[in-house]
């Protein structure tokens, strides 16, 4: 309890610093989660503005979760920020699960434009979906590849995951019904950043992580295949407020650019970039531009 209370008070923190921050300046304002992939991808957005206009974009990254970020989104804190299509239906639409990556799109697209005002963009080319990992040497010794395949072994593993997994719909509560899993103990919930550490150090036995992590690759471990097509489509797609597109058009150029740009294994490699080899996020992604020509 003392550790929801914790959370409900940190999240709270966050939201009041976003609604009460003073009123905006007079150029865009891009978000972020506070996760690496999303201050890559936040970066990429203010870069690729700065890069075809002469507007300066300021950067508030860092901003919790998805319910912050859509609340900043909502009451015009910020002016855009990189959502993903499975997180924004079942999430913050509270929307049922569903698994077609086109019927979610268009029903994203249809309830921000109609409830918020806000457009949906093309999407980026890349979908992160949820992941759940373990250890190589565990994946060999116990020959399990899949989530059904590790169902019967998980009473003796202990389970890490991030605030938001632990609640959402589309999230543990759910994957736990699908494959009948139950795990020793209640999950280990902490920051997404310290859930490969925990895993490393054995302090946990499997993590809910993002498919697009770099260190799954970094430490060989193995992302257990979702045989039974549990998790939605997760598509990155930038979200943006519409007075802020006639505002500033520059806005909607630099996104048309960005559309189907980014591959999974590029938002690895610059996932990895950051978290393995402790590298700056707009070093990364200014290096990444220059590479696809943007």
């Amino acid at each position: 309890m003392r550790r929801r209370a914790f959370i409900a008070c940190l999240l709270s923190l966050c939201f009041s610093l976003v609604s009460c921050s003073p009123p905006r300046p007079d150029h865009p304002v891009i978000g972020a989660k506070n996760f690496t992939e999303q201050v890559i991808l936040g970066e990429l957005l203010a870069q690729e503005i700065e890069a075809r206009s002469n507007l300066k974009v300021e950067r508030r990254f860092y901003l919790a979760g998805s319910y912050i970020c859509n609340q900043a989104l909502v009451a015009g804190r910020i002016d855009a920020y990189v959502e993903y299509t499975g997180t924004a239906l079942t999430a913050i639409l509270k929307q049922p699960v569903d698994r077609n990556p086109q019927s979610v799109l268009d029903t994203v697209r249809r309830l921000y434009a109609s409830r918020y005002a806000i457009r949906v963009a093309d999407p980026l080319g890349f979908e992160n979906t949820f992941a759940m990992v373990i250890r190589n040497d565990d994946a060999r010794r116990l020959h399990i590849s899949s989530l059904s395949q590790a169902a019967p072994f998980a009473p003796q593993w202990r389970l890490g995951v991030g605030y938001e997994f632990e609640q959402r719909p589309d999230g543990l509560p759910g994957l736990s019904a699908a494959y009948n899993l139950h795990f020793d103990g209640s999950p280990r919930t902490m920051d997404l950043g310290l859930l490969y550490r925990a895993l490393n150090a054995h302090q946990v036995d499997m993590i809910a992580a993002n498919s697009t992590d770099g260190p799954i690759q970094a430490f060989a471990l193995v992302a257990l295949q979702d045989d039974r097509h549990y998790f939605p489509p997760y598509d990155a797609v930038p979200l943006v407020r519409e007075d802020a597109l006639r505002r500033w058009p520059q806005i909607a150029i630099a996104l048309k650019a960005l559309a189907n740009k980014i591959s999974a294994e590029d938002m690895r490699a610059m996932n990895e970039a950051v978290d393995g080899q402790h590298r700056d996020p707009a070093e990364v992604v200014r290096e990444y531009r220059m590479r696809k020509g943007l």
